[in-house]
C-alpha cells in the first residue's frame, strides 16, 4: 500500500511479484495461481498524478471445456485514472485487476490437449444433426 500523502512530488517506480500465494489470497475463483511480474510508474505532481502499470507472466485458470487447470500467458499495460482525493494506492490490487480484464473471455486448452475422459463425455452429449459425423 502506497500512502500518496507521504510522497514528495516526483517520479516513483515499483516492482511486485504476484505469485500463486498472492492469487490464492484474492479469493477470486477465476485465477488458480500464477507468476506475474508487475512494474508501476507513478508520476506525482502538485494536484494530480499518473499511474502506469505493466504486467507480464502467466496465470493458471480452469479450462471451460474440460474443467482441468491450464496456463495462460498475460502481458498488458495500462494508464490508470485514480480519484483526485485518493490517499493510498494498492498497486498489487490494480495489477490484479489489469490481469483479469486482459484475459481471454473463453479459456480452453488447444485442440487435443483437454482431459481425454472429459472430452469423450462431451462428445457423447453433443447435439448433432443427422448429417454431422461424430468426431
Amino acid at each position: 500500500m502506497i500512502r500518496l500523502n507521504e510522497l514528495q512530488i516526483g517520479r516513483y517506480e515499483y516492482d511486485y511479484e504476484l505469485d500463486s500465494a498472492y492469487f490464492a489470497s484474492m479469493e477470486h475463483p477465476l485465477l488458480l495461481g500464477g507468476q506475474v511480474h508487475a512494474h508501476a510508474w507513478l508520476d506525482l505532481r502538485e494536484n494530480d498524478f499518473d499511474l502506469r502499470i505493466f504486467v507480464s507472466g502467466e496465470v493458471q485458470v480452469t479450462c471451460d471445456r474440460c474443467l482441468e487447470p491450464m496456463t495462460l500467458p498475460v502481458e498488458a499495460e495500462d494508464m490508470m485514472e485514480i480519484e483526485e482525493d485518493a490517499q493510498t494506492l494498492d498497486i498489487e490490487w490494480l495489477a490484479y485487476e489489469l490481469i483479469i480484464v486482459n484475459l481471454p473471455t473463453v479459456h480452453c486448452h488447444p485442440e487435443g490437449e483437454c482431459n481425454p475422459e472429459m472430452d469423450q463425455l462431451l462428445q457423447a452429449h453433443l447435439c448433432r444433426t443427422e448429417e454431422e459425423p461424430e468426431a
